[in-house]
């Protein structure tokens, strides 16, 4: 296994003036697809120019804040919408916003947290949570959870949910084989993963990871040597997870009495949105995501809720391809 060490010395910023950029996408050309808030996606060149896709602040009177992202068949994108309306949604090239996946087997779809396209062309969204507000599945280390997330799955068979009970269900990825579907459960404090069998459906549930005070498992990504990347908000922790589940820390950017202020926030149920999507670390802007990047898949962005740019990295050992790396 290759050792990595990373230090803030390491880290450059790549865009200007972006507004949340939770999640990126890139492509074998270089190119970086980043969420917009209040707009929809931001399109950053290898060359440095930067445009912006759409301008949609709110749909229906209710605030659109794009979170998870993916290419959609057509050419344009898929997008997670954790505001109030929730759902998935299709951006257009053009700018404009359709509805996309509103409702799965009768449920709503309120807090759309992920969205990504596996190598079979199947289609995965995670489901954060039903509660409303979104605050009171903000759960303390060691609480009892508010396990109401679940995962969702689109293939020629139509939509369905194919796992619940989760708790705040984040970023999901599938293995290298695609044997197994990975999830962070971000206020469960946790990656959990599921079998995956030929024709979707999820079993065998188990933990793969766990974590203690201050980290909340946001993003999550594989390399190459199989391990799980995983990006922590608030606390800025950037770990490397191998294949037995033993943890590396490779990166930090933390304020101990900002942990120790959210924890107790969690604990005595008096949490905030915002103490979750502000600006967090003395570099680092509350690092969100991670997505590899660059042709040879060794350049590392860190997507964030609080930055106004990506922190960018090179890593000895290249991410595994998603599934549209080869389709584009």
């Amino acid at each position: 296994m290759t050792p990595i060490t990373v230090g803030l010395d390491d880290i450059t910023f790549v865009g200007s003036g972006l507004s949340r950029p939770e999640c990126v996408l890139c492509t074998p050309a270089g190119d970086l697809y980043i969420v917009q808030r209040g707009a929809g996606v931001t399109h950053l060149t290898p060359d440095g120019h930067q445009t912006t896709i759409g301008d949609t602040a709110q749909i229906d009177g209710k605030d659109w804040v794009p979170n998870g992202l993916d290419f959609a068949p057509d050419g344009g994108f898929l997008v997670a919408n954790m505001g109030e309306g929730g759902g998935v949604w299709h951006l257009a090239r053009n700018g404009t916003v359709t509805p996309w996946l509103l409702e799965v087997d009768g449920e709503d779809l309120p807090k759309a947290n992920f969205v990504f396209t596996d190598h079979l062309g199947r289609i995965w969204v995670t489901m954060s949570t039903r509660s409303v507000p979104i605050t009171l599945a903000m759960t303390g280390l060691g609480q009892p959870e508010r396990a109401d997330g679940f995962i969702c799955l689109i293939d020629d068979k139509g939509a369905r949910i194919v796992a619940d009970g989760l708790t705040f269900t984040n970023e999901a990825r599938l293995d290298r084989a695609g044997d197994y579907l990975y999830v962070a459960e971000t206020f469960g404090r946790r990656i959990t993963r599921f079998r995956v069998a030929a024709d979707g459906s999820l079993s065998d549930r188990e933990t793969f990871a766990t974590f203690g005070h201050g980290t909340f498992a946001d993003g999550i990504a594989f390399d190459e040597e199989d391990c799980l990347w995983v990006t922590s908000v608030l606390s800025n922790r950037l770990f490397r997870i191998t294949p037995d589940g033993t943890q590396h820390l490779l990166l930090e950017d933390a304020d101990a009495a900002d942990i120790d202020k959210a924890e107790t926030s969690l604990a005595e149920g008096l949490v905030e949105r915002p103490l979750f999507s502000e600006r967090r670390g003395r570099t680092l802007g509350n690092i969100a995501s991670v997505a590899f990047g660059g042709s040879d898949l060794r350049t590392v962005y860190l997507g964030s809720l609080g930055g106004t740019s990506l922190a960018v990295f090179r890593s000895p050992v290249a991410g595994l391809p998603l599934g549209h790396w080869r389709n584009l």
